[in-house]
C-alpha cells in the first residue's frame, strides 16, 4: 500500500513522533549521545531536503530508519568502538595501584539521560523492553560487534523488524541478514541479558543508602550495599576494580581525599543514577562524575562512575 503524504512544509509535524527512536537506534549503534544527536539532525535534514521525492512506497518510519542506518554505518567506517574500562582488560587487584587514564584520543561509552529516549505515555511492557534495551552492560555489548552485524541485531532483536523489512534496509540479502543475526546473537545473547531487580521500596532504600555513603563518606554505608561481586569503573581512568572488598578499600582513600559531597538523583540508559558534586577549595560543591547504578535484589552490582563535568550539561545539570 503506497502511503499517502503531505508537503514538505509538514516534515517537521509528520517526523516528530520518530526523533526519539531514531536517536535510541543512533545512540545503540554509536555509543555516543553527541554523535547520535548529530546522526540523527542529519538524518532530518536530509530527509527534509529529499521529501518531495519520498514515493511513499514505505512508511515514512522506515524511510527515516534507512537514512538513519546507513548515516550510521558510514560514521562507524571512521569510528572506533566505544569501550567502557572492563572490556579494556582484567581488574586491578590493588587498591592503592596507581590509576591509568587512557589517552584522550580513546573514545568512551557515554550514558544517556533517560528524558533524551524515552516518552509519554507508552505501555507498561513497552516501556521496560525500552529500558533493558538501552542499558549499559547491552549498549556496551554491542559496541564490540562489527557496525553491520550491530545494525541487524538491533533491527531484528530490539525493535523486532521482520528480516525482510531488515535486508531490504540495509540492502543485504535474507541469508546475509540471517547470517550476521546469528554470529552476532551468539556473542550478545538478549535474551539472556534480562536483569532481574529489586521491588521498588527495596531499590529506594539501596538508593538512599548509597547517596548517604558518599554524603557523609561513611564506608560502613558501602559495604552494605555493595554486592560481594560487585565492579567499579570510572572511566575515562582504565583502571576498574571489582569486589566488593578491594571497592570499599579503594574508596576509602579517595572519600579521605575528597570528603563528604552532595548526590542528585537523575537516570540514565534506564538505570539509577546520581549526579555527585564534590566541595572544591573554595568550600563550593563542583561536578564531580555522573554514576550509573546496576542494581539487583543483592544488592548493588555495578558502578559506572564517568568522571568530569562534561556530561552534565547534557543531563540538564
Amino acid at each position: 500500500m503506497v502511503e499517502s503524504k503531505a508537503g514538505s512544509e509538514d516534515f517537521g509535524t509528520l517526523s516528530e513522533p520518530f526523533r526519539r527512536e531514531l536517536l535510541a537506534y543512533c545512540y545503540r549503534m554509536l555509543g555516543s549521545v553527541h554523535e547520535a544527536e548529530e546522526v540523527v539532525q542529519d538524518v532530518l535534514l536530509d530527509a527534509w531536503r529529499a521529501y518531495d521525492r519520498f514515493e511513499g512506497r514505505s512508511s515514512l518510519r522506515t524511510w527515516l530508519y534507512r537514512i538513519a542506518a546507513r548515516a550510521c554505518l558510514k560514521a562507524l567506517e571512521k569510528g572506533r568502538r566505544r569501550p567502557l574500562p572492563a572490556d579494556l582488560g582484567a581488574p586491578e587487584a590493588n587498591p592503592d595501584a596507581r590509576l591509568v587514564e587512557r589517552t584522550p584520543e580513546v573514545p568512551w561509552l557515554q550514558p544517556i539521560p533517560d528524558f533524551l529516549f524515552t516518552a509519554a505515555p507508552v505501555d507498561p511492557e513497552t516501556a521496560v523492553v525500552e529500558r533493558q534495551t538501552m542499558r549499559l552492560a547491552l549498549v556496551g555489548a554491542l559496541q564490540q560487534l562489527p557496525p553491520r552485524q550491530r545494525a541487524v541485531l538491533i533491527l531484528r532483536d530490539v525493535l523486532q523488524w521482520r528480516t525482510t523489512e531488515v535486508a531490504e534496509l540495509l540492502e543485504m540479502t535474507t541469508a546475509a541478514v540471517n547470517s550476521a543475526l546469528q554470529r552476532a546473537r551468539a556473542q550478545v545473547p538478549l535474551s539472556e541479558d534480562s536483569l532481574t531487580e529489586p521491588v521498588e521500596l527495596q531499590q529506594r532504600a539501596l538508593l538512599d543508602r548509597y547517596a548517604k555513603a558518599f554524603e557523609t563518606a561513611d564506608v560502613d554505608q558501602l559495604v552494605a550495599v555493595l554486592t560481594e561481586d560487585a565492579r567499579w569503573e570510572m572511566p575515562p581512568i582504565a583502571t576498574w576494580f571489582e569486589g566488593c572488598d578491594t571497592i570499599v578499600a579503594f574508596l576509602a582513600k579517595q572519600m579521605r581525599i575528597i570528603g563528604p559531597a552532595k548526590l542528585v538523583a537523575t537516570s540514565a540508559n534506564g538505570q539509577p543514577a546520581f549526579a555527585v558534586y564534590a566541595r572544591g577549595h573554595d568550600g563550593e560543591y563542583q561536578p564531580h562524575a555522573i554514576h550509573v547504578l546496576t542494581l539487583t535484589p543483592q544488592g548493588v552490582s555495578r558502578i559506572v562512575a564517568f568522571h568530569g563535568s562534561g556530561l552534565f550539561p547534557l543531563f540538564g545539570l
